[in-house]
């Protein structure tokens, strides 16, 4: 079944509202995002893998000011994987307090649940070089495998 204009609303404003509710420190809503037992990898970034959401929680709380100020979210890419669940890309910019900035690629895994669309798997890639890891072009960049842009719109 092909994603609706709604399917891709909902997504496209669940991955948004991340940054409005971490920024704010509204852990308690977190559950409008994720499922209960979520995996959020922030392996990339020399954290763990943490699973579910208090654990996620207790990450950032203990994080503290170096959590970033602002999560910035963008260039959404959503792709249908069958079994009512969805591939969303999407870059990420962090602003520090110190006024730097970094930016990340969320590779999240989106599933239809009772409550509605839900973040079951986030894996957060950093980006450390311009123009993917080796620097190539043609390069793979990044770890993610990116859809063509035929098939993210087609999805």
């Amino acid at each position: 079944m092909a994603l609706t204009h709604e399917d891709r609303t909902a997504v496209t404003e669940l991955i948004s509202m991340h940054g409005h509710l971490v920024d704010s420190g509204r852990f308690d809503r977190m559950g409008e995002l994720f499922t209960e037992d979520a995996i959020y990898d922030v392996g990339d970034l020399g954290g763990p893998q943490l699973r579910g959401l208090a654990a996620a929680r207790d990450a950032a709380l203990a994080l503290g000011d170096g959590n970033p100020l602002g999560h910035h979210v963008t260039n959404i890419v959503l792709t249908e994987l069958g079994d009512g669940q969805i591939r969303a890309l999407s870059k990420g910019i962090g602003v520090t307090t110190e006024g730097t900035c970094g930016t990340v690629t969320y590779d999240d895994t989106v599933s239809r649940t009772e409550d509605g669309w839900r973040i079951t798997h986030r894996r957060v890639l950093a980006h450390r070089a311009p123009l993917g890891a080796d620097r190539r072009p043609d390069a793979a960049g990044a770890g993610v495998d990116l859809p063509s842009a035929g098939a993210a719109a087609a999805g």
